[in-house]
Parts: structure tokens; sequence; C-alpha cells
């Protein structure tokens, strides 16, 4: 490292701080600067109470700091100009620095220092970085708004992050990739399921990331990085919504218009603790949306609240909202069945802290003064739904994106372009025998519907650390698809509701329950939803 890029020593308030204090400080930024891991980890206490703080949240412990810090990567050249000393005792001293950055901007550090076994360490620190304009990892195009209402409605004073997939009029749909955003043309229409929130009131906030071509249920994009888990700093997003779901987390907007092949809307609403809403299989128009696999693509939306997803579905699917959607208020008109079926196979397929939590709000529900009828079904082997599922899935995405893929060659990241190059392989004797059992499987689940709710919970367990990688990764992929898939295959709507909290090495992580209702049920079964978040309060 050139002289150049040393940290100053002499800064203003520097001469306060104990000699032995001072240079703790200084070796530790250097060690920042030079993204030296060793050092940053051996600076903060190894302590299970050590605290790190930043926009993003709080983590506790000295191996979730470790952890995170791990795929932050570097933090831009920055220089220290000024720090403020307060101590505590012999043993314990308060820093704040400010810290200007070569390429604009200042942030500001604030540590608790303290003597452990005659050495300084950091016990607690907050991070407020320098003021960011534009997140790309979770934003392509975003404005304050990014397109105005169109009219005054029930959605009024509504932001939307919408994944890019759609269509709006002017704009290129980028599909998470930077070669295809390059040769786009601008679209010539905006699509329905856009325009239905204009038309109710909202606005645009921006046009934000998804996996490419949503075919990924992790999250993290290798072109334009992972966006940021609005509830589990330094956990995976989920995908192919990340975008979306990332800025609705964050709170940079209100609602996230999303879809959902295999899970898109339901992981990422798990893994961020938000209400996201699968609607039923083609009621939602897919005009202006750039398809992955249309037997399974739908459209749905993520919120913060409840209330904000009842106030859209109401809207969108509701007899006031879309002219090019077919209502559904007509059967959502009518209350579900206060009837929910536990479904065995997707429980037991469950890591242990999910399984104890799930079982303990059944049981809560159980002994709450607006008790449902509790029952259990069994719908089979999940191996059983996800391969088929797969197999038609892939089929139809290589028919979508082949010769486009086949022009392109190296375009895609390695996990993407893995899952395409099996796609190829697929045979058409292979997708008809898939067609035929997955004709079998949903007959059998629209029975179970029929009069009750299916209930379960909606991934594994919480979010995976943004460190995991390879064959840890894979396996909670397919483990979780063989949960979301079902619904899919139903062409049934799915909802995920944020009740559950369970232990992670990162801290107390959401995971979400998962509701599955007849076709065209869905206004129904957001109330259904809010009556069982209500039940257990």
């Amino acid at each position: 490292m050139t002289d150049s890029t040393q940290p100053r020593r002499d800064v203003w308030g520097s001469s306060e701080v104990p000699d032995d204090l001072l240079s703790a400080f200084w070796h530790y930024e250097q060690a920042i600067l030079d993204d030296d891991l060793d050092v940053l980890d051996d600076y903060f206490a190894d302590a299970p109470t050590t605290m790190r703080g930043d926009g993003s949240g709080l983590l506790v412990g000295h191996d979730a700091i470790s952890a995170f810090r791990g795929v932050r990567g570097g933090v831009p050249m920055r220089r220290i100009e000024r720090i403020e000393y307060r101590p505590l005792s012999d043993d314990a001293a308060l820093l704040v620095s400010v810290s200007r950055y070569a390429s604009g901007g200042t942030g500001l550090q604030t540590q608790l220092w303290q003597r452990i076994d005659g050495r300084w360490l950091i016990t607690v620190a907050h991070v407020t970085p320098r003021a960011q304009s534009l997140d790309r990892s979770v934003w392509r195009n975003v404005g304050d708004p990014f397109w105005h209402a169109q009219a005054d409605g029930p959605l009024r004073g509504l932001t939307v992050a919408v994944k890019d997939l759609f269509a709006i009029k002017g704009r290129r749909i980028g599909a998470g990739n930077p070669t295809y955003l390059a040769e786009a043309k601008p679209e010539k229409t905006t699509a329905p399921a856009v325009a239905d929130l204009l038309n109710g009131g909202a606005s645009l906030r921006g046009i934000a990331r998804t996996d490419e071509f949503a075919y990924s249920i992790a999250g993290n994009n290798p072109h334009y990085g992972t966006p940021p888990n609005g509830a589990l700093p330094g956990a995976l997003p989920g995908g192919s919504s990340n975008g979306p779901a990332s800025a609705v987390a964050t709170g940079q907007a209100e609602v996230g218009l999303a879809t959902d092949t295999a899970g898109s809307i339901r992981v990422p609403a798990s893994y961020q603790g938000l209400w996201g809403l699968r609607t039923t299989h083609g009621l939602v128009p897919r005009q202006g949306l750039l398809p992955l696999a249309q037997s399974f693509d739908t459209i749905g939306w993520l919120t913060r609240d409840s209330a904000t997803l009842q106030r859209v579905a109401d809207w969108c699917l509701g007899y006031e909202g879309s002219e090019s959607t077919e209502s559904v208020y007509g059967p959502s008109s009518d209350d579900l069945p206060w009837h929910f079926l536990v479904v065995r196979e997707a429980v037991e397929s469950t890591e242990p802290d999910t399984r104890a939590a799930f079982e303990a709000l059944v049981e809560q529900l159980a002994a709450s003064p607006d008790a449902p009828e509790i029952d259990t079904v069994s719908i089979g082997d999940l191996e059983g739904y996800y391969e088929p599922f797969r197999v038609v899935q892939g089929a139809e995405a290589w028919r979508n994106n082949g010769e486009w893929l086949r022009e392109h060659p190296g375009s895609t990241g390695p996990a993407v372009a893995e899952r395409f190059l099996a796609a190829a392989a697929i045979t058409p004797e292979e997708e008809s025998a898939a067609r035929a059992e997955l004709a079998r499987l949903k007959a059998g689940l629209l029975t179970h519907v029929r009069d009750a709710v299916l209930l379960m919970p909606t991934v594994p367990g919480p979010a995976p650390m943004r460190t995991r990688t390879g064959k840890y990764v894979n396996a909670v992929r397919a483990a979780t698809l063989r949960m979301t898939t079902p619904a899919a295959i139903g062409g049934l709507p799915s909802l995920s509701a944020p009740l559950l909290t369970v232990d992670s090495q990162l801290g107390p992580a959401p995971v979400g329950v998962c509701l599955t209702s007849a076709e065209g049920t869905d206004i129904a079964l957001v109330r259904a939803a809010r009556r069982l978040e209500q039940a257990l309060t």
C-alpha cells in the first residue's frame, strides 16, 4: 500500500486519545482499508455480546459479525478527518470518528473500546455510511417518484418497486442480465399489472433487480451484486424477486410488484419478514411480462404489512380494479372455511427450529379464542412434485430463452448457466411424461383445498448466510422448491405471512407461514391470513 493510502494520524482530536488506544484504532482502520479480515476479527472482542450495527440492522456476537464482514468486501478509500474521545473508565472509552471518502461523501463510526486482558478491543460498533443515492444491487432505475400515479384512487400514497421483467412504456426490460438489457428495445406499452397499480393511485418508485431471467430463488445476482436482506443483515435476500423484496423490506417502497414461478414471491417474503401473495395462475394478465415458464408464471405483490396487501389485492383483483383482470370478487366475497390442513410432508421437511416454532404456532392457534378447525393432511412425497415441475419448467425456460443463450455464450452467471444447460437436455418424451404427472398431482391438490386451507411453513428455515456457497446453497434450493412447487403445480393462490421467528447464526430470523387456498379465492385468502394474524396476537 502506498503512503497516499495510509490513514492519517494527525487528525483533529486525535491528540486527546491515549497512545495505546489510538494505536489500536489506527491498526483497525488500516485493516479496514486493506480488507484484512483476520485483523478485523481480532480487534472485535470474541464474545457473544459483541455488537455491530448499521443502516441494515444489528449483528450480535463475534461469529455473526465475522460472517457478515466476509461477504461485505472492502470499503471504498477514505481518510479519517476527526476523532471525538470520551473516557468512560480506566478500561473503557467511546470513540466517534468522521471519515471522508475519496469518491465523495462522509461517514461516521461510533465504537466502544474496552481493555480486555491488556488489549484494547471493540465491544460495540455502529457505522453510519455515506448517503447512497442509488443502491445498484436493489435498483436498476429509481426516482421520487420514477413514474407518477395515473389517478387518485385507493392506492394513493403507496410507492411500488417493479421487478425488472415487466414492460414500462419507453423503458427496456433487463431480466437481471446486462447483456440482455443492452440489446433490449424500449417497450411500446406498459404491462397491465403495472398500469393497474398506477390507475389505483400508486406511484412507481423504480425498476428493481431480479435474478437472471428469474431462474433462481437465492437472490444473488452475479452482475449487480446481492441486495441486502432488510430483516437479517448478512443473509441472502431470496429470489428471484430479490430487488422488490429488498426495496420493501428496507423501506424504499411500500409494494413490490413481483412474479412467482416456483416460489419467487413467497421465498423472499419469508426470508425478509414480508407479506407475499402469489395469485391464482392466469388471474392477473401476463401481457408485458417476460416469461420464464408460462405453465407456472404468475404475478403478485410483496408488502410489509397485511393491511397494505389487502388494499392492493382488493383493488387489483376486485370489481373496481383492473378492467383486464377477470374479477375474483365473486368467489372471494365469501370467507374461506375457517379450517386448516397442516401439510405433514412440508412440516417434516423443515429444519428443527422451524418445525418447533411452527408447531408452537399451531398449538397457540388451537388455544386461541378464535380457534379454527385444524387437521393434518398428507399430500405425498414432495420430491414427487419437484421433479416433474423441474422438467416442465426447464423445457419451457429453454424454449423461451435458448436461442438467445446460444447466441450469447458466457453471458450468464455459472449457477443460471448450469440450470439452462440441464434444461436444454430435456427431451420431448420427458416433458410429456412430466406433464401427465403434474395433471394427476394437481387433481389431488384441488380436492384438499375444496373445503379447507393448506397450512405449512413457507420454506425449510431462515435465509442462508451470504457466505454460504456450493453444495449447501444447492441443497437449500432443492429443499425449498420441494415445499413451494405444490402450489405452483395446482395453479393455486398462496400467501406467505411473517408469523415465525427462529434463531440463526445471524440472530433472530423471520420464517413465513404459508396459506394456500382454492383457485380464485385470492382476496378471501388475504382476509384469512389477516384473521390468522389476529388470532395469534
